[in-house]
């Protein structure tokens, strides 16, 4: 870059740009003697010598970030990671002095819950411009930073300011005051000036829910905290375990603590390697950083070693009373006859246990609590029982396997695990904890609880969830329909949203039935911004218009694949003689009608033709390429006819069951709804043929779709999932029963 010269207005200062410019050390003239109110002008000498200019913000800071040398390098990142800095320059507007500063704020702060920095792993003009948003407002930032209001994003503009310090703080002392700078960034992109319609989506100042920043581990200590995270490998993840392991992410870097992955592999009926590889496929997904992975499994000396010393302390006996008989006994208080056996009773049936002989495989070992407790988790509980199934990890080599309210304790002590995060749905069970853990003899492990995450109309359980894989109803574990993290994803949903939407919930013991609409509501406000906008009619109800003045030989013209978002490139679209129109589109024009063609403009419906029952088969136009957009009803989407069109599979997910809530006495198969998947076929525009697997698109007045499977040959469709966007959809029936 050559002879680069920055003016802008003395009440308008383009601090973000100044800022850059300090950090980066690039050489830049400043003149501060535009008229107030003007926005910022960048001049330089480009590659070819010439004179160039460019105007406003956004565009200068693109530029400046493009240019920096290396290691500096603060805009070219990936595709994605520029993509989501352009959203980031589009929100900055919203930091100004006005009323939608503090919601700004609350935005950005449920953002960066769980990041270090805005996009990706390194600083980014993104951060600068945000940074400049909230150093333009002087004292005001200052005092809310005071308040300890914000703590995410207080936490991340110090670190920012600390980390050059000395480029920042001459910005600040040279052109903000106390007051500020006394005027917005620039005027603000949403026509609305509302930060919850910006466009990264995050959790607004009016959420009312008790997000994880604001609730404390008792008696937690920076630097002295170790979590672990640790499902049973008994399934794939699903939206309720996301939240127990984004929680214990949070907590572990919020006190620069420890976490652990732990796979509680104690059921060799229930477990498999599928389920142990794709649960640390989807904490990956997640983001998720821990440390190290653990078993159970590796324990199993050592807590077998614990199950006999109990015995022999007359804490724990061998019983070989039928489970049902024993569980009438634990809900009526009544005692085992086995419960005052002598130790050696007990270790000689113990020895049968482990050699998983017949007269073993009768047997449990149980603690000895109180079986007149009013709680009955602490009713002599199950601490061994036998299972002659190999298990996936370590084949046969043990018959006698821990129950995870043995092991959980004493694996929890062992790894030195300080807090335990679990539903307050086994708050019943936390005496059972601790009392096992005090007959053991080891260290105290604190149990925190949050609010199991239940979903409307949808099953978390993983019994229930395999029940349908293995019925055949859905998929696969990924099935769209599922709440998995991989259903979910292939669903088109961002993990941006996941996360903001699981951590708004925060660590709250308040039990809720969520909407799903909530969470497709923030994903829309992540994809909408970048995602490319493409053009679809029904294969079978589609309905020509016939131009009498269109182009008598087809021509092309390269338009943007995103008409407010450069980054998502171009497409080549066909204008030909006769185009496609949806059926339901051609059936509400009238005669003589002046209608608008998306990315071409205006015609006139001349004529309309229809078979015997009223159906209209053809429609005769002409060209009104002067008339206003403004003053037509109708916008339509088409498509050429030409041979070039790809083929479509639309493919629409709804709930899986017509129940908001199942009981749990109520049966799956009751409620099963016939009509969760539609498949509608289509034909699209022939950029298509270049979509990738994965890809986010918006068919034109259709809504969003994911690239499920992309082009491959002509005679295959391209499939493509539909995104709820959040809008209210009509449930499956309530109570839809089998006859």
């Amino acid at each position: 870059m050559a002879g680069l010269a920055l003016s802008f207005s003395i009440d308008n200062p383009p601090l973000a740009v100044l800022a850059v410019a300090r950090v980066a050390s690039v050489p830049l003239a400043v003149d501060s003697a535009l008229p107030a109110g003007s926005a910022p002008i960048l001049r330089f000498i480009d590659s070819s010598g010439s004179k160039a200019e460019l105007s406003g913000l956004p565009e200068i800071l693109r530029f400046v970030g493009r240019n920096v040398d290396n290691p500096h390098a603060l805009y070219d990142h990936s595709a994605e990671e520029s993509r989501e800095i352009d959203v980031w320059l589009n929100f900055a507007p919203t930091f100004s002095s006005g009323p939608e500063f503090e919601s700004a704020c609350a935005n950005v702060n449920g953002y960066l819950l769980l990041r270090t920095f805005l996009v990706g792993h390194s600083i980014s003009i993104a951060d600068f411009i945000i940074w400049s948003g909230l150093a333009a407002t002087g004292q005001r930032w200052a005092s809310l930073k005071k308040s300890n209001k914000y703590p995410n994003l207080a936490r991340w503009f110090d670190s920012i300011e600390s980390q050059y310090n000395d480029a920042l703080t001459e910005v600040t002392s040279t052109y903000v005051g106390k007051r500020g700078v006394g005027k917005p960034l620039s005027k603000a992109v949403d026509k609305t000036g509302n930060a919850e319609n910006a466009s990264n989506g995050s959790v607004g100042a009016k959420d009312k829910t008790t997000t994880a920043s604001e609730v404390d581990l008792p008696g937690a200590k920076v630097g002295q905290v170790r979590l672990r995270f640790a499902p049973e490998p008994s399934g794939y993840l699903h939206i309720g375990h996301a939240k127990a392991a984004l929680l214990n992410h949070y907590f572990a870097q919020r006190y620069k603590g420890d976490l652990i992955l732990r796979f509680d592999d104690t059921n060799p009926a229930k477990e498999s390697n599928e389920f142990v590889e794709n649960l640390i496929k989807d904490v990956a997904t997640l983001g998720i950083e821990y440390s190290k992975i653990t078993y159970t499994t590796d324990y199993f000396p050592q807590l077998m070693d614990m199950a006999e010393k109990l015995m022999k302390e007359g804490k724990a006996y061998v019983d070989d009373t039928p489970r049902e008989i024993m569980q009438k006994e634990r809900m009526d208080g009544i005692e085992s006859r086995c419960r005052n056996q002598t130790k050696e009773e007990n270790l000689a049936l113990w020895k049968e246990m482990i050699a998983g002989s017949e007269r073993g495989m009768q047997c449990c070992v149980r603690g000895k609590l109180d079986m007149q407790d009013p709680n009955k988790s602490l009713r002599d509980p199950v601490y061994f029982r036998c299972n002659n199934l190999p298990h996936h990890r370590i084949g046969d080599k043990y018959k006698a396997y821990p129950t995870y309210d043995f092991a959980c304790p004493f694996v929890d002590a062992t790894e030195g695990i300080t807090h335990a995060l679990r539903s307050s749905e086994y708050h019943d069970r936390n005496a059972q904890y601790y009392r096992i853990l005090s007959d053991m003899g080891l260290r105290h492990v604190e149990i925190y609880e949050f609010s199991r995450l239940n979903m409307v109309y949808t099953l978390l359980s993983k019994r229930k969830l395999k029940w349908f894989v293995e019925m055949g109803i859905v998929d696969g574990w990924d099935d769209p329909r599922f709440p998995t993290v991989q259903g979910i994803v292939r669903r088109g949903l961002k993990i941006d949203a996941l996360i903001e939407f699981i951590l708004q919930q925060g660590a709250s013991k308040n039990l809720n039935l969520m909407e799903w609409d909530k969470l497709w509501t923030i994903n829309k406000k992540i994809i909408d911004p970048v995602c490319a906008r493409h053009t679809a009619v029904n294969e079978d109800k589609r309905v020509l218009l016939e131009l009498s003045d269109g182009p008598e030989k087809p021509f092309v013209r390269v338009i943007p694949r995103h008409k407010k978002y450069e980054g998502a490139g171009t497409k080549a679209t066909t204008y030909t003689k006769r185009i496609w129109l949806d059926f339901v589109d051609a059936s509400v024009i009238s005669l003589n009608e002046e209608v608008t063609l998306m990315d071409w403009g205006n015609a006139i419906i001349k004529e309309i033709e229809k078979d015997g029952e009223g159906n209209v088969v053809l429609l005769k136009g002409v060209l009104h390429l002067e008339g206003s957009v403004k003053t037509t009803k109708l916008k339509l989407t088409w498509l050429p006819e030409t041979e070039e069109l790809v083929r479509l599979s639309l493919v629409e997910y709804g709930y899986l069951i017509t129940k908001k809530k199942l009981e749990e006495d109520e049966e799956v198969t009751d409620f099963l709804n016939p009509c969760s998947k539609k498949e509608t076929a289509a034909l699209g525009d022939s950029n298509m043929r270049n979509l990738k697997h994965g890809e986010i698109i918006q068919l034109e007045r259709r809504g969003y779709f994911k690239c499920d499977v992309p082009f491959l040959r002509t005679s295959k469709p391209i499939v493509l999932v539909g995104i709820p966007d959040g809008r209210q959809v009509v449930p499956p029936p309530e109570n839809l029963k089998k006859p």
